[in-house]
């Protein structure tokens, strides 16, 4: 990861775009698939809502507390109510990453481990690469365009192909699929997807 460089701004935009998005789901549309295997649209909004709600505590330094990455916490309420929840949450991290001093905070990111810490700056980006792809899969999954500024990818990408492949990507809990193959001539979002194990050619 480029731990020295500062995200935020690429990364509300990325959040921002993701908002967009969601703000068109009902809970009708839940049952969608996804890109995500295993995973339909709802699961997806519970997933990134939660995500959301622990990045937040993580920039508060509360990190540590378990249940702040507890989906069963907001699936109810992504599951009534999907475009309000998942707004409250966005906007909940992006007011948590933009405060004074979050820069110096230690993230505690219990998903990486009971103890596992990590610099404010790496785990921003860890946040900005997973919005980019999951704006993508609920756009795929809605039918929607995804509409994201080319400079936003551009941000992204370096922090996207820093991610490993190899026999990690196969575990259970790996957030990425193994890396794909594809043409030499696909775009930079393209190349990006295909990189974190996702098909630009995927349809619903």
């Amino acid at each position: 990861m480029l731990t020295n460089i500062d995200v935020r701004a690429p990364h509300r935009i990325a959040v921002e775009t993701s908002v967009r998005l969601v703000s068109t789901v009902t809970p009708a549309d839940l049952d969608r698939a996804t890109p995500c295997a295993g995973w339909d649209l709802g699961d997806l909004l519970v997933h990134m809502t939660v995500q959301h709600r622990g990045f937040a505590a993580a920039a508060r330094g509360r990190g540590a507390d378990h249940t702040m990455w507890d989906p069963r916490t907001v699936a109810d309420a992504v599951r009534t109510r999907p475009a309000d929840t998942y707004a409250a949450a966005a906007d909940d991290v992006l007011t948590a990453f933009a405060a004074e001093g979050v820069l110096d905070t230690p993230f505690a990111l219990p998903e990486f481990g009971s103890d596992a810490t990590f610099p404010a700056l790496m785990a921003i980006q860890f946040h900005f690469v997973d919005y980019v792809v999951h704006g993508w899969d609920v756009a795929r999954a809605a039918g929607l365009p995804f509409d994201i500024p080319a400079d936003v990818v551009s941000a992204a990408a370096p922090i996207a192909f820093a991610v490993p492949d190899g026999e990690i990507r196969r575990a259970d809990d790996s957030p990425f699929a193994p890396a794909l193959t594809g043409p030499g001539s696909d775009g930079e979002l393209d190349r990006m997807l295909r990189h974190l194990g996702r098909s630009p050619d995927w349809r619903p």
